[in-house]
C-alpha cells in the first residue's frame, strides 16, 4: 500500500462530506426561507433575505462543482453539475427579470408571480437533481 492511498482516502472522504452538507443546506434553504416569509411581516426584507440564502447557494454549489471537476468527478457528478447551472440560471438570468417584474410590473411580459415560480421550479429542480446525484454516489461501487 502506497503512502499516498490514505491521503486520497481522506480527500475523498472530505470531498463526500462537503458535497453531502451543500445538498443538505441547499435542501434546508427551502425550509429557512419558508420559515422567513411566515415569520417575518416585511414581505420585501423577506425577499431580500431569502434572495441572499438562494445567491450563497449558488455559489456554494459553484464550488462543489469545482472541486468536483478538478478531482475529475466530471461524468460521475454530472447531476451536481446540472444543479450547479440551475442554480447560476436562476441567480444570474431569472433574479435580473425578478427584479425587473417587481420594480416595473413586468419583464418579458410575465408578472412577478410567474418569475418567481419559474424560478423556484429551478431552485427545486436543483434540490432534485443534487438528491439523484447522492443516490447515485452512494449506490455506485467504489
Amino acid at each position: 500500500m502506497s503512502r499516498a492511498r490514505p491521503g486520497l482516502r481522506a480527500a475523498n472522504a472530505a470531498f463526500r462530506l462537503l458535497f453531502v452538507l451543500w445538498a443538505g443546506s441547499l435542501w434546508s434553504t427551502v425550509w429557512v426561507a419558508l420559515t422567513i416569509f411566515h415569520s417575518q411581516p416585511d414581505r420585501h426584507l423577506s425577499g431580500m433575505l431569502a434572495a441572499r440564502l438562494f445567491s450563497i447557494e449558488t455559489y456554494l454549489g459553484l464550488a462543489v462543482a469545482l472541486i468536483a471537476a478538478v478531482r475529475g468527478e466530471r461524468s460521475r457528478f454530472r447531476y451536481c453539475y446540472l444543479a450547479a447551472g440551475l442554480l447560476a440560471l436562476n441567480e444570474w438570468v431569472l433574479k435580473r427579470f425578478m427584479d425587473q417584474a417587481q420594480a416595473s410590473g413586468s419583464a418579458l411580459g410575465l408578472g412577478f408571480g410567474p418569475w418567481h415560480g419559474i424560478a423556484a421550479c429551478l431552485y427545486l429542480s436543483a434540490c432534485l437533481a443534487v438528491a439523484v446525484s447522492i443516490y447515485r454516489e452512494s449506490s455506485d461501487p467504489e
